[in-house]
Formats: structure tokens, sequence, C-alpha cells
């Protein structure tokens, strides 16, 4: 049956000034939840779709309506399941990826790997903070126009699902109505918390408030405080012995 246009969900959410949002039904580990895409106008008047979602017409009209899609970005490891045929619908855009994403996703065309000289569109108004030492090999984006910080599974926000499985998870896991990170991917993600650490450190710089998140709705305001929050149990390990001294190097140090 067909809702009447008045009952039917938008193929795009606006959040912000040139930041848009849209989300698909999804199951992980047994909880019904939700997966979101973010939509984001660069300076110039292009777009980038970051984990994008399943490509529907409506949605794909929407988008078009907006802009050109210049850019597509799969923010980590496994936010890439739909990227594909948007890469497909839409061959000039440049395609971002996480470099171990090359060997899961071989049939998938990848121009540019994170952390690589981002082209000058993004640069104007995007901020990429690649977060060390995470096994899931995430990258985020600071929407620099609008204070809005794009996550995938950095952080979550699925509020108080009343499904029951979804309460006892999300619940022993941490991150049930509250915006944390499960604490499964706490204990097994990780595996340099020193430089994941710095990273974390290096976000909250910037000037942010909105988080949209991967899973859940998006933080509206209080973002920046939210994520400190979410990280406090994130401390470096102790180093056993002292590193030895060394003079510093010469040239560039990134």
């Amino acid at each position: 049956m067909t809702l009447p246009i008045a009952l039917q969900a938008p193929a795009l959410t606006q959040r912000a000034a040139g930041v848009w949002t849209a989300d698909d039904p999804v199951r992980i580990v047994g909880m019904p939840l939700r997966a979101t895409m973010a939509v984001v106008e660069l300076h110039g008047g292009g777009l980038l779709l970051f984990s994008p979602v399943e490509m529907t017409p409506d949605r794909r009209a929407a988008i078009d309506r907006l802009g050109e899609v210049a850019h597509l970005y799969a923010p980590n490891t496994f936010h890439h399941m739909w990227i594909g045929a948007w890469a497909d619908a839409y061959p000039r855009a440049v395609v971002h990826a996480p470099r171990a994403l090359r060997r899961k996703r071989r049939d998938l065309r990848i121009d540019r790997e994170h952390d690589h000289d981002p082209p000058g569109d993004l640069e104007t108004t995007l901020d990429e903070v690649h977060i060390d030492g995470f096994l899931m090999e995430e990258s985020v984006l600071v929407h620099r126009p609008s204070g809005t910080l794009l996550v995938a599974d950095l952080v979550h926000n699925i509020g108080r699902n009343p499904e029951l499985w979804t309460r006892i998870y999300a619940g022993t896991m941490g991150f049930y109505g509250r915006i944390a990170i499960s604490r499964a991917l706490r204990s097994l993600a990780f595996r340099d918390p020193i430089a994941a650490r710095a990273s974390i450190d290096r976000l909250v710089e910037h000037a942010f408030d909105r988080i949209v998140v991967g899973h859940g709705s998006p933080v509206e305001r209080g973002g920046r405080a939210a994520l400190i929050a979410a990280y406090k149990w994130l401390r470096p390990r102790p180093r056993l012995f002292a590193p030895a001294i060394l003079p510093p190097r010469k040239g560039f140090c990134g």
C-alpha cells in the first residue's frame, strides 16, 4: 500500500545549513537499529555523501536536486555496503575509503585513501581526522560551516529503544540511552590506546556542536562535550619501559 504523500518519510532531512541525512533500518547483533547517511554541501556547490545508505529513486532524485555528487566517503571498514551502487551511478565522483577496505572490497573503485592529500574542494569545507589505533580504520569529518561532526561507529546514540533485546544488549554494552561506544568495541577494537587517545584529543580541538552518528539520532547540541565524556574511559596503557631519548628528526613531522 502506498502512503499518502503527507505521511511518507522525506527522502532527506535537513539538519543544518548544508547538511542533510537519510537513514534505513538495519539489524546489528539482532538489534533493530538505523544506519544513517550524511549529505554535505561543499564550497563551490558539490556534494559529499558520507557513509551512503541504499540508493532509492526518491533519495537519488532528492540528492540530484541539491547539486552534483562529487565525493563518496566510506568512513571505515564496515560502513561500505551500499557505496558501490552510488559509485556506479556517479562515475565522476571521487571514492574515499580506508586503506584496509581495498582488501575487503576488491570490487569497489577506490580513488583516494583516508588521510592522503584531500582534494581542494574538501579542504575548503571539511576537516578529516583519522582515528589512529582503531581497528575499524575510521576517519571522521568536521563540516566547518555548520559545526557538524560526521562519524560512523566512533559513538552511538540509539536512545531508549523499547525492543527487549536492544535494551538487554545495549544496556550490557553501556550505550543504551546514552551517547557512548559499545564496551565490545572498547575491548576489541582499540589496538593502540595511546594513538587513539591522541586522535580523540586532536578531534575535540575542532569546533563542532552537532554530531551525526552512524547509528541512532543526531546529537543536535552539546556534541563536543558528549564526545569528550564518551571517551573518558580511554587512557593510554602505561609503558613498561621508558623510551630512549632520541635527537629530534629534521624535516616534516605529521
